[in-house]
């Protein structure tokens, strides 16, 4: 069975009697996916890269709210975000997904899964209900060539993908995890009105980069091709010319001391071999135009930021992705009663991502008492291996109590005291 029947297999029976989808900005709902163009600049494929390399670290959670409180959940929907499907790993999952929502404004995946029917006990209504089960296979990242967004008589919506090699297919909204960036005038797709990534501005500004650069590459290419003048202080004809070039470049290829003899009828001037180049403000305030596109500041690129920078850009640049994705896969991935019943999908960022060593052991500090830390998230905190010993341990101080028992603790604490003093 190939890639398309797993994908659209079980999805055969498109829609009759479908038209486009209402659009208020009175186009038709056809959008193509070619948002690539910028990718061809280097600096473009360094900043991509860079949001990616962090977008990858992320750790995909399936959690159910218990209040305040998230709870972990070990799962079908836990397993499919730890093995997405047979191509990809998590973190190779999360880089496709990451690269074409940057590259085209929007990503679509499919999940495939079975669905069957069981009874469960409603406690709200006090009675068994039916309901809806899924059991997923497998997440894939699809890239079409064009998006058709179609709805039947009853105003269901679909979506039609068209792929490069002319396979088409009519799917339900509900049943593709749709995630959109820069999402703003158009109902359906992110990007501009038409759905496409909206980058004349920053194509302007990557192509007087460009030039910049090429003028400089030109600058020192010309800078190289004459090295010197020869000047001959008597006029000779043009083949006793070419006659002493042709000497006086023999003698600079077999001169070894870097002293070159010539007699009074010759000069040698020395080209000076400065180039002209770009002032340093100029291009700084290149790189920021083109930086501020993705909201990665130079620091982050280059490696060299500090924790307070990190977080900047963890909040501005990745922290609007990791919620849109966040929610697109909960909203997508759940029933209505699961949903009710307060299941989600967050991508957690890696462990102590902004933390120095001084800032990671003050941070044990201060949990620990609480029992908030296993013993081996400290020793992996740290940088040491976990102990199998200590696996599953937790530790706390017994100065600590129970907020909801502290009232009844004190008291208790008062009516003894009370007693103690009655009887002295």
């Amino acid at each position: 069975m190939g890639l398309f029947d797993k994908l659209f297999g079980k999805k055969k029976e498109e829609p009759v009697n479908t038209s486009y989808a209402m659009s208020l900005n009175g186009f038709s709902p056809i959008f193509s996916q070619y948002g690539t163009n910028v990718y061809d600049f280097e600096v473009v494929q360094q900043v991509i890269c860079c949001i990616v390399s962090e977008m990858k670290k992320l750790n995909p959670t399936h959690i159910r709210m218990k209040g305040d409180d998230p709870v972990p959940v070990n799962g079908n929907v836990q397993n499919i975000l730890n093995y997405p499907n047979p191509l990809m790993t998590t973190s190779e999952f999360l880089e496709k997904i990451t690269w074409l929502l940057l590259l085209n404004y929007n990503v679509f995946i499919i999940p495939t899964y079975y669905t069957w029917t069981d009874t469960e006990w409603d406690e709200d209504a006090k009675k068994y209900v039916t309901v809806e089960k899924r059991r997923y296979e497998a997440l894939y990242p699809i890239k079409p060539v064009q998006v058709d967004f179609i709805e039947d008589p009853e105003k269901n919506l679909y979506v039609k993908f068209r792929f490069a090699n002319g396979y088409e297919s009519t799917i339900s909204y509900n049943d593709v995890i749709h995630i959109r960036y820069n999402y703003s005038v158009n109902e359906y797709m992110g990007g501009n009105v038409a759905g496409q990534p909206d980058r004349a501005a920053l194509l302007e500004a990557l192509n007087i980069n460009d030039t910049l650069i090429k003028g400089v590459a030109k600058a020192m290419e010309a800078s190289y091709a004459v090295n010197g003048v020869l000047k001959y202080n008597t006029m000779i004809d043009k083949e006793k010319m070419e006659a002493n070039l042709h000497e006086f470049e023999e003698k600079l290829k077999k001169n070894a001391s870097g002293i070159l003899p010539i007699d009074l009828k010759h000069d040698y001037i020395s080209m000076d071999r400065k180039v002209a180049l770009v002032d340093k403000s100029t291009l700084e305030w290149m790189d920021s135009v083109i930086l501020r596109t993705w909201r990665v500041p130079l620091p982050i690129l280059t490696g060299d930021y500090t924790p307070q920078q990190y977080s900047a850009f963890y909040q501005s640049c990745l922290e609007p992705l990791i919620i849109a994705i966040s929610q697109a896969f909960t909203k997508k991935m759940f029933t209505q009663r699961q949903l009710s019943y307060g299941n989600q999908i967050k991508l957690y960022p890696k462990e102590l991502i902004f933390m120095t060593v001084d800032q990671t052991i003050q941070m044990i500090k201060e949990l620990s008492p609480t029992g908030a830390l296993f013993e081996n998230e400290k020793r992996v905190a740290l940088g040491l291996r976990p102990m199998p010993e200590l696996a599953g341990k937790r530790y706390m101080s017994l100065n600590w109590i129970d907020a909801d028992e502290a009232t009844e603790y004190q008291l208790g604490k008062e009516d003894d005291s009370k007693g103690e003093n009655t009887d002295g």
